[in-house]
């Protein structure tokens, strides 16, 4: 089966094909890191590296999933090492053996290997493995597809884009990015997928790693941040609602706990404020935004678009894909959306709404960028055919952004 070549991660992930440090791909369940894996080892070939130098083994599949320990593991291994040329070792769903840090780091200190791993999220970004694995090692996050790759990963598989340009966006929106949901045309076939995928993390992810107590409880909490995907909240906030409304006597420590997993299952991720002046990060309030917005409508009876909230989470997770640091910003009295910092250290505002052609909004819109006494790049992102460009602010269309069409 032809693989779509994600270009954006290969080309971060190449300049290392050779190096002793680890790779470990992290991303939520169904992103397509085991593609991309695949998509390495076929430009290995294309390199002119021998196949029987390329040790792949899929730890979930059905002839590897009888290796369990660390002892098993290495044997696999050891029977493919025929010579002590360079080698190539990519283990995908590492984390099925338990204790298998020291086998890998094993391999590492020979030095004649080029080591790829694949995982649960929940370990594979925990403290832990930053421990047994000494630091010698570089993560690479994978998203799902951003509206660019949709549109190409369509074409590639046969299928025709919508020739009108913004049903084929919210089409996006609704649909969201997990690769193989582009294989169903039905969009209730669609929503299950992704409902699977959710059932899938806490199954293989949450529940072997994490003392979940009451699953209905965790649930309720999921299900009610999935559903306010872009609102501010804080841990008072939320354990307020629940005592208040839901009428569920639960801690904070609890609801701490609770988050901190779905953020590390990256069903969620946590978006901080920043404090403008000082550069700070700011303790107490944050957003939440979603993996891929699937996740929302899948979830969720109501298929209306909250054009604020989603467009909102499609620009977060494009900035973050893109390998900025993305922070809530706190201008003074005012939140901007979006302060990012790019891996030259170079601030960029950013404010997203559907539209400005109301004044009032305009206004709402602008009034932050209007204390900004730095010489950083002010952006307005929304989906206006006509742009009104003011104050020095870059107003653009999100589409043609996210699209690739234009940078910022």
């Amino acid at each position: 089966m032809k693989i779509y070549k994600r270009e954006k991660y290969l080309e971060k992930i190449r300049p290392f094909y050779d190096s002793d440090l680890i790779k470990i791909i992290t991303g939520i369940r169904r992103c397509g890191k085991s593609c991309i894996l695949k998509l390495i080892v076929d430009e290995l070939k294309q390199k002119g590296v021998s196949l029987d130098h390329i040790i792949y083994i899929q730890l979930d599949k059905k002839n590897f999933k009888w290796i369990k320990t660390p002892e098993q593991l290495e044997s696999v291994i050891d029977s493919y090492i025929k010579d002590s040329n360079f080698y190539y070792l990519f283990v995908d769903e590492v984390q099925n053996v338990k204790g298998f840090e020291s086998v890998i780091q094993g391999y590492q200190e020979e030095e004649n290997f080029s080591i790829f791993l694949t995982g649960s999220n929940s370990y594979l970004l925990s403290d832990e493995i930053s421990t047994k694995l000494t630091g010698r090692y570089i993560k690479f996050e994978v998203y799902t597809l951003d509206f660019q790759e949709y549109e190409k990963m369509k074409v590639f598989y046969g299928y025709s884009p919508s020739p009108d340009r913004m049903e084929e966006f919210k089409e996006f929106i609704v649909n969201g990015g997990f690769p193989k949901s582009l294989e169903f045309k039905d969009q209730r076939a669609k929503q299950l997928y992704t409902e699977s995928i959710i059932n899938e993390i806490f199954e293989k992810d949450i529940k072997k790693r994490n003392k979940v107590r009451n699953r209905l409880v965790f649930e309720r909490i999921q299900n009610y941040l999935i559903g306010n995907y872009g609102a501010t909240f804080s841990l008072k906030s939320v354990y307020e609602y629940f005592r208040d409304i839901e009428k569920i006597n639960i801690t904070k420590t609890t609801i701490r706990k609770y988050i901190d997993i779905l953020v590390s299952a990256k069903i969620l991720y946590k978006c901080e404020r920043f404090d403008q002046k000082s550069k700070r990060v700011l303790n107490g309030e944050c957003k939440f935004y979603l993996a891929d917005l699937s996740i929302f409508f899948a979830m969720n009876v109501d298929n209306r678009i909250n054009f604020g909230a989603s467009l909102e989470n499609i620009v977060y997770l494009y900035l973050l894909s893109n390998d900025y640091k993305v922070s809530v910003g706190k201008i003074g009295k005012f939140e901007c959306d979006f302060i990012t910092r790019d891996l030259d250290n170079q601030y960029a505002y950013i404010q997203v709404s559907q539209t400005v052609a109301d004044k009032s909004t305009e206004e709402r819109e602008y009034r932050p960028f209007s204390l900004i006494r730095d010489g950083y790049p002010r952006y307005l992102l929304t989906l206006d055919t006509l742009k009104n460009q003011r104050d020095g602010v870059k107003h653009l269309d999100i589409v043609d952004v996210i699209a690739g069409k234009v940078k910022i």
